[in-house]
C-alpha cells in the first residue's frame, strides 16, 4: 500500500504536546544519557525491544521526530491505517523478496534528509526478556549513510504491559537510557565486508546489554521457540583491542524465572542519576 511520504510522522509533533501530560501521569517515565542523542543531522536510534510501547516510550523522550520501519500489515486495520504513518512509520510490505531492500532504502532515506530512525537490531520483540543477538541490518544502514548508532537500553516497559497483554498497566517506572553513539566511519571502506557488519553489531548488542541490565542470548529472537528461553550468555563483541580492553566485567543483576533479567529490580537495585523527567 502506498503512502504519501510527505504524510509520514506528520502528527508526531502535536501528539507528544497532546499527549506527555497524559504518560506523566500514567507512567514515571525518565530518561538517562540524553546528551548522546544529536540535537540535528542523521542517527540510528537502536534500542532493545520487550513491549509494544516500546515505539511510544522512545519517541516520547524525545525533542526531535523519529521515524521506525513497520509491516504494512499494521495498515490492514482501519484504526491504525492512517494513524501509525501520521505518528511516523514508514510501512514495508514483506510478501516480496526485495523487502529488505525497501526497507533500507526508506531508511536511508529518512538519515539522509538529516532526520532521526529508529530500529529494533533484534527484528522483533523479545518474549523471554532476554536480549537476543542483533541482526546486521543496522550496520548496513550505518555504514550506507554514515550516520551514527545510538544504542538504547529501555528498562520496565515489558512489565507495563507484557507480551500478549492487552491493555497496559498504569503508574508503574520506565527508564530509558541513551548510549554513546557509535561511529561506523573507520570502516566505510569496508562496508560490504559481513565481518565488519557483524563486528558493528556485536559491539551495539553489548552496548544495549550494558545499558538494559539484559541476559543475553546468542540466538536470534525470530528462531527462538515460544515459551522455552535460550540458555544464557554473555556477549563477546568482536571490537579492536583497544576498545575490548576498556570494557567493564559482565553485568550482574537478579533475575526471574526462566533466567531473563527483571527490568523492575533492576530500576529498584540501581539508583537513578542525572534523570530528567518526560518532556
Amino acid at each position: 500500500m502506498h503512502v504519501d511520504e510527505r504524510r509520514i510522522g506528520l502528527i508526531q509533533p502535536a501528539a507528544k504536546t497532546v499527549l506527555s501530560p497524559l504518560f506523566r501521569l500514567a507512567w514515571r517515565v525518565r530518561t538517562e544519557g540524553l546528551h548522546h542523542v544529536p540535537s540535528k543531522g542523521g542517527a540510528i536510534l537502536a534500542p532493545n525491544h520487550t513491549s509494544v510501547l516500546d515505539s511510544f516510550f522512545v519517541p516520547f523522550t524525545l525533542k526531535r521526530r523519529i521515524t521506525y520501519v513497520g509491516k504494512a500489515e499494521y495498515l490492514d486495520d482501519w484504526k491504525t491505517k492512517h494513524l501509525f504513518p501520521l505518528m511516523g512509520m514508514i510501512p514495508i510490505d514483506r510478501s516480496g523478496g526485495d523487502a529488505a531492500k525497501r526497507a533500507l532504502d526508506a531508511a536511508a532515506a529518512v538519515l539522509e534528509r538529516g532526520e532521526l530512525f529508529g530500529i529494533y537490531p533484534e527484528g522483533t520483540r523479545s518474549r523471554s526478556g532476554q536480549l537476543h543477538k542483533g541482526h546486521t541490518g543496522v550496520a548496513r544502514l550505518a555504514l550506507r549513510t554514515g550516520a551514527p548508532i545510538v544504542p538504547v537500553g529501555i528498562l520496565g516497559a515489558v512489565e507495563v504491559q507484557p507480551p500478549d497483554a492487552r491493555v497496559p498497566r498504569p503508574f508503574l517506572d520506565v527508564l530509558i537510557r541513551y548510549g554513546e553513539p557509535i561511529d561506523v566511519r573507520r570502516y566505510a571502506d569496508r562496508s560490504n565486508d559481513r565481518l565488519v557488519l557483524r563486528q558493528i553489531t556485536d559491539e551495539l548488542m553489548y552496548s544495549i546489554r550494558e545499558l538494559s541490565g539484559q541476559d543475553y542470548v546468542d540466538s536470534y529472537a525470530t528462531k527462538s521457540h515460544a515459551g522455552v528461553p535460550a540458555a544464557p550468555a554473555v556477549i563477546a563483541p568482536t571490537v579492536p583491542a583497544e576498545i575490548t580492553a576498556e570494557l567493564p566485567e559482565p553485568l550482574t543483576s537478579p533475575v526471574v524465572e526462566g533466567g531473563a533479567r527483571s527490568s523492575a529490580a533492576v530500576l529498584k537495585a540501581r539508583p537513578m542519576v542525572d534523570l530528567v523527567d518526560l518532556r
